[in-house]
């Protein structure tokens, strides 16, 4: 889904021509015609979120700087970019102050607004991905936190919600890579616990001989090697949350240690005369289906109506389609940030591409996808030539990528690698030849008149005037580029018409 830009202006001319210009630059544009408006509607918990709003200083009642303080009284974060007719300095630092983004003057030309949108857009997923890591560290993110939207992920967020207000196990169900530890996060981030340790254990990679250690903990000297007191995961996450992701890869034997510690809350370290009391919150996950796996004998029965008390099933992305967007755009700003690059964001283009996509890997592919994206990319946007492998599993997108090139000799010439990404659309200019280099200018130029010519059936005057050059110019060029015939029957056309 495309980001949401909530226009504020009394002015009916002006709200006009700004939602046109938003919607050509690719995003989803609502208009209000008052402060008070565009305070409802922000707030508003129904509907897409507005990602940034275009505001107007000067309206009658509650004005630019009105809705500016009541934002910031509000603890509301969403990018402002204000707008007035009188670019004062004064008007400038007073709406800085205050918590705008940008400042524009009116008429404000495409060029400028869509750089200021889009430089606002990135700052804000930027400083939104710190936010969230920081809360994440610090054990407090929330359901506020997670890119959703839809009645599905919402009715996983009403269900999360209600499972941490009480200490009920809870099992995640889903594909590999949907998200399922950063919901665990979230149930405890809104619970009683927040703040408290959060402690993850991938069952499916804990070695067979080590499970009940790093589980329950041993004492010095239970078994040989066994040089140190250890302290099990479920006693670091004593009055925390324990996230067993995973579940259906534990072995049978530790599935039974398991059961008694969720059934008595005490558990048995390896060696320890006594029990140890522990008091912990259980999250469990799986990707596998449990019941399965109770009929094949390979999970205990018993253990299995004990953890699936609260089961919450989180749907892949392929079918929540409408948070690839927002997840790109905090992916995108995140990375280019670590990697010291400059990116505004991705193409209308790109996006459309990536929310065509499947993606069987989930949230963690797109992830790794944005990564390498990142790492690729020369300009300040990324564009669709950064995902050549995305690009050639969807219909609509052509694309060649050539074979690796076989091992030549120290003497010889190695040719440069050229990714060429067309999208199929009749009326895009090829910029580049055969050999991946940008085509003459001459070239360019008699193709764009042939284009003109066919486009405007041969109305010289039009042709001239759109394409910005005087009518002899254009008679001019067309012989130049062997159009003669066709121009010298439109001038006699022309003049018959005159006389």
């Amino acid at each position: 889904m495309n980001s949401t830009i909530l226009i504020a202006d009394d002015d009916p001319v002006q709200r006009r021509l700004l939602e046109a210009m938003t919607r050509r630059f690719g995003y989803e544009a609502e208009t209000v015609e008052s402060g008070e408006a565009a305070l409802a509607r922000i707030e508003r918990p129904e509907g897409p979120p507005v990602d940034l709003l275009i505001l107007d200083l000067v309206m009658p009642d509650l004005d630019g700087m009105g809705v500016l303080a009541r934002l910031r009284d509000k603890k509301i974060s969403v990018p402002v970019i204000v707008q007035t007719a009188h670019g004062s300095i004064e008007a400038v630092i007073s709406a800085m102050r205050a918590g705008a983004y940008d400042f524009v003057v009116k008429p404000v030309g495409a060029e400028r607004l869509q750089f200021s949108i889009k430089n606002a857009l990135r700052a804000d997923a930027l400083e939104e991905e710190i936010r969230r890591i920081n809360r994440r560290v610090a054990g407090a993110l929330t359901f506020k936190d997670l890119v959703f939207s839809g009645e599905e992920m919402a009715r996983i967020v009403r269900l999360g919600e209600r499972a941490a207000k009480s200490t009920i196990p809870v099992l995640l169900e889903g594909e590999s890579g949907v998200g399922k530890e950063l919901v665990a996060r979230a149930i405890q981030g809104c619970s009683d616990r927040k703040g408290k340790p959060f402690v993850t254990v991938n069952c499916g990679a804990l070695p067979e001989n080590l499970v009940e250690s790093i589980l329950f903990g041993h004492e010095k000297g239970a078994f040989t090697g066994a040089v140190d007191k250890h302290t099990g995961k479920f006693q670091e996450a004593n009055g925390g949350t324990l996230f067993l992701d995973e579940i259906g890869e534990l072995p049978l034997e530790t599935q039974v240690k398991l059961l008694r510690a969720l059934q008595e809350g005490e558990i048995d370290p390896i060696g320890a005369k006594r029990p140890a009391r522990v008091d912990i919150r259980l999250i469990s996950a799986t990707n596998q289906n449990l019941i399965e796996l109770v009929k094949a004998g390979k999970f205990r029965e018993d253990l299995y109506y004990r953890l699936n008390v609260f089961p919450i099933t989180i749907p892949p992305l392929r079918a929540r389609k409408g948070d690839i967007g927002e997840l790109a755009r905090r992916f995108c700003a995140r990375f280019a940030a670590e990697e010291g690059k400059k990116l505004r964001g991705l193409t209308a283009e790109t996006l459309a591409l990536l929310s065509a996509y499947d993606w069987p890997g989930n949230v963690r592919q797109l992830e790794n996808a944005l990564f390498r994206a990142v790492v690729l990319a020369d300009g300040d946007e990324l564009t669709v030539a950064e995902f050549p492998q995305i690009a050639a599993q969807v219909d609509g997108f052509d694309v060649r990528v050539p074979s690796a090139p076989a091992i030549a000799a120290p003497s010889a010439r190695v040719e440069r690698e050229v990714v060429r990404v067309e999208v199929r659309d009749p009326n895009t200019r090829k910029m580049l030849d055969d050999h991946g280099e940008v085509r003459r200018l001459e070239d360019l130029e008699a193709e764009a008149i042939r284009f003109a010519l066919a486009h405007y059936r041969g109305q010289m005057s039009e042709m001239a005037r759109r394409l910005g050059i005087g009518r002899s110019t254009l008679y001019r060029k067309m012989k130049e580029y062997g159009f003669d015939e066709a121009a010298d029957d439109k001038l006699i056309g022309d003049e018959g018409q005159a006389a």
